[in-house]
């Protein structure tokens, strides 16, 4: 049971990073859509979470082998990957408008969503301290690969190098992790519909938005991008 978790977090944490959460769309649900929780895909091998320094490194050579018919960086899927493998249960992957990932996850220059100012449909949320404050309007935006609001950062962020260092939602590693998180706590199982949907409302009210990532998880799951 648990490795089935794993492997559709993997897919599920990946297609959400592809679209980016930035959008906040709030929108009124509808029921489940067909196809929901999308297929578990490869199996991600044991690894050492425990291990010093960035335990996602172990998983390098499995994304390598992977990575390419997914159409995402290495980097990006070993993020993923350990995420899911922890938790157990739209950024592109990290290049969004050209922004690139480094061996440390770090990625540059950092992702930020449209500012959060209630218009074209967007919530209105007021900047936190700690988060990307606009100059003059004083709006959140969403931040990093995995388009965390600033306040739900503030909440489940956590760091994925054991070693300790900045937690950061513009490392890959450590917003990957802190999603994956966030996705099992609010849909605590991600095997059956209902926990799936659940969690993917939590990110965004979108029903198009869950529709998409259930077609690209979907794809993920079977090897290869939409």
């Amino acid at each position: 049971m648990l490795q089935v978790l794993w492997l559709r977090a993997v897919a599920v944490i990946a297609a959400t990073a592809v679209l980016m959460a930035s959008s906040c769309s709030w929108q009124f649900g509808i029921p489940i859509p067909e196809g929901v929780p999308p297929p578990a895909g490869d199996a991600v091998p044991d690894i050492d979470t425990h291990a010093r320094g960035q335990p996602a490194d172990q998983l390098h050579d499995w994304a390598v082998a992977r990575a390419p018919a997914l159409g995402m960086p290495v980097i990006a899927l070993e993020a993923y990957a350990y995420a899911a493998k922890v938790a157990e249960v739209e950024s592109h992957n990290g290049t969004y408008r050209g922004a690139t990932i480094a061996p440390n996850g770090d990625v540059t220059p950092p992702i930020r969503g449209v500012l959060l100012d209630g218009s074209n449909g967007n919530l209105e949320i007021a900047e936190t301290e700690g988060g990307l404050r606009d100059s003059d309007r004083g709006n959140a935006r969403a931040m990093g690969p995995m388009q965390f609001i600033p306040e739900t950062w503030r909440l489940y962020g956590v760091g994925a190098n054991n070693e300790g260092g900045t937690i950061s939602p513009d490392n890959i590693f450590d917003a990957a992790l802190s999603a994956a998180g966030y996705l099992c706590f609010r849909g605590h199982d991600l095997a059956t519909p209902e926990g799936w949907i659940k969690a993917l409302r939590a990110y965004n009210l979108s029903d198009q938005y869950a529709r998409t990532v259930r077609d690209w998880a979907t794809a993920y799951a079977n090897g290869h991008p939409l």
